[in-house]
């Protein structure tokens, strides 16, 4: 049973930044996913693969795994870049690119 700890990156479908702030503890599956062969459903008898555990901080969650002997791996966290542009930068007469219709 092994545990992957990381902090949670922000949706593809949101500009903001919620949900992001914490770390997060889930288990990796053990077992393979089967499909249905009826209805065609993905489906796995691993239920610890549902368990998502959150923490304030990435401390908290390595002294829960360790407390309770559960192996775990830590993903870092990735900052991203953030360009700081202005509308105004799109007419300046210095651009790399050509302004046109």
């Amino acid at each position: 049973m092994v545990a992957r700890i990381y902090n949670p990156a922000k949706t593809a479908m949101q500009s903001g930044t919620a949900k992001t702030n914490g770390w997060v503890l889930e288990f990796c599956p053990q077992f393979t996913k089967s499909i249905d062969p009826l209805m065609g459903y993905t489906s796995s008898g691993d239920m610890k693969q549902q368990i998502e555990l959150k923490f304030p901080t990435k401390e908290k969650a390595i002294a829960y795994a360790t407390c309770n002997n559960v192996t775990y791996r830590v993903e870092e966290e990735s900052k991203r870049k953030h360009l700081r542009a202005s509308y105004s930068d799109n007419f300046r007469f210095d651009r790399l690119s050509p302004w046109t219709h």
